[in-house]
């Protein structure tokens, strides 16, 4: 088969060329398995390409690739339009060819080092990169260069002052280069070893402009994950500041942030669809999770008053999310309750009770059971911190005790023949072995598992074999 037309490649370029990094790397993957492909070799080598100019980009502009995120608009932080960054970038090839050599000749020595098998010291490119970001800093401000113009009418397009907010960032972008290296340390540890350069490196971001603060620990919360965690670097700088200081001051904009997404994750547990599955209900239990790491980091760098302001709070913040969760601890008890139903004693029947066999079980309430189960088993880390460890600790030995009779009221009905349906009881035990599971563990659900498929092979009044 002939290769792909010029017309046909130059349309693969443009696609490539504004696909996200993500699609870029998938591409390049499937494609390094059709090296026999005449058909799309040539695609595959476009392909590669554009991949590693992308690499080589994103070390230069490191400290601010994060923050080039979808279209720029996200409220939530300091971010610009991906676009953007793409234009620079081909800005940069006509305006700089001899910086951007050096910046790639640079790239490469960094690779050749770290391939070679003798020990050797890795070079530093900061230099060679540092000169690329300048030179883009300085084009963005004038927008002689076509690119550049475009790239901070998508900027301001996307918030007032973007381009300008941009130019700045890169202006430091050299202070932050020289932090990343040190930023596991501080967050990891505390004291004046760690607290000492991190103020050095704030002090000499301010040097650069007086309202660079901000844009400094946008930076770097850009390369942490989860971004959060930059309080910590703030604490440490500011040497856990009140909440009254800080909220004051020009960074108070990133513990309100964080308190605001505590709100969005208690709105989303207390909206949890029952009937969205197992995922729904992980997903509400990584948000209760989340929110216990996020009420606790912002108790551990802020010096926080019970009374009043943010301290207060969270306090509230802490209240509403012990409230929603034993909420749902208390609809899962009822939830599985409804998808293993037992008979209840009447006039019709004084005597007999037990599980009720004789109906498959319920769907919408099994699912519903289900999707609660995967919540409570996701929080099970986090209960002694959130605030409800007691009614966590209560329901899941509520309801692991009722599994245990449950199962073995069925497993006797099995071995005795007093069942009907037996594929019924076998569902009822499937479901009852997919709780216990998640108040208990795989093992807990394995045996149960066994014990069902060994009770539908015994044969009535056979004599009863008891598991180790």
């Amino acid at each position: 088969m002939v290769a792909l037309s010029d017309r046909k490649l130059k349309i693969v370029r443009t696609l490539v060329e504004t696909a996200p990094d993500r699609i870029v790397g998938g591409l390049r993957l499937a494609l390094a398995e059709s090296q026999g492909d005449s058909v799309l070799s040539s695609v595959r080598q476009l392909v590669e390409a554009e991949s590693r100019d992308r690499l080589l980009r994103n070390a230069v502009f490191q400290p601010v690739t994060p923050l080039f995120v979808g279209d720029g608009s996200d409220t939530h932080g300091l971010v610009f339009p991906v676009a953007a960054l793409t234009a620079i970038w081909r800005g940069l090839r006509a305006l700089a060819p001899g910086q951007m050599a050096a910046a790639a000749n640079a790239w490469a020595a960094v690779a050749a080092a770290e391939a070679a098998e003798q020990q050797q010291r890795i070079p530093d490119p900061a230099a060679a990169f540092n000169a690329v970001v300048q030179v883009a800093a300085g084009a963005l401000r004038s927008v002689d260069v076509a690119e550049f113009h475009a790239a901070a009418e998508l900027c301001d397009r996307a918030r007032p002052g973007g381009a300008a907010s941009l130019a700045a960032c890169l202006d430091i972008a050299p202070i932050v280069r020289r932090a990343l290296p040190r930023l596991d340390d501080w967050i990891a540890q505390s004291g004046d070893e760690v607290s000492a350069p991190a103020r050095v490196a704030y002090k000499d971001a301010v040097a650069v402009s007086e309202d660079a603060g901000p844009r400094f620990f946008e930076m770097l919360a850009g390369q942490l994950d989860p971004p959060w965690m930059v309080l910590r670097i703030i604490s440490a700088i500011m040497d856990k500041p009140t909440e009254r200081y800080l909220a004051q001051s020009e960074l108070g904009g990133f513990p309100e942030r964080v308190m605001a997404a505590i709100d969005e994750s208690l709105t989303a547990v207390a909206k949890l669809d029952l009937d969205g599955g197992p995922e729904a209900g992980r997903a509400a239990g990584r948000r209760v999770t989340l929110v216990t790491e996020q009420t606790f980091e912002l108790e551990t760098c802020i010096e926080l008053t019970r009374d009043h302001g943010w301290g207060h709070r969270i306090v509230g913040q802490k209240k509403a999310l012990a409230s929603v969760v034993e909420g749902r601890l208390r609809e899962a008890e009822k939830a599985v309750a409804e998808a293993l139903p037992m008979l209840t004693p009447g006039f019709s029947r004084p005597r007999k009770t037990g599980p009720k066999l004789d109906e498959p079980p319920p769907p919408r309430a099994v699912g519903r059971a289900v999707t609660l189960m995967s919540f409570v088993h996701e929080i099970r880390l986090c209960a002694n911190y959130g605030g409800f460890s007691a009614a966590y600790t209560k329901t899941t030995e509520k309801i692991a005790t009722a599994m245990d009779h449950y199962v073995e009221e069925v497993l006797d009905h099995l071995r005795t023949g007093d069942v009907a349906d037996v594929g019924l009881a076998q569902g009822f035990l499937a479901i009852a072995a997919d709780v216990t599971g998640l108040v208990r563990d795989d093992k807990a659900a394995e045996l149960v598992r066994r014990r069902a498929a060994s009770a539908s092979l015994t044969p009535p009044d056979a004599p009863v074999m008891l598991d180790a």
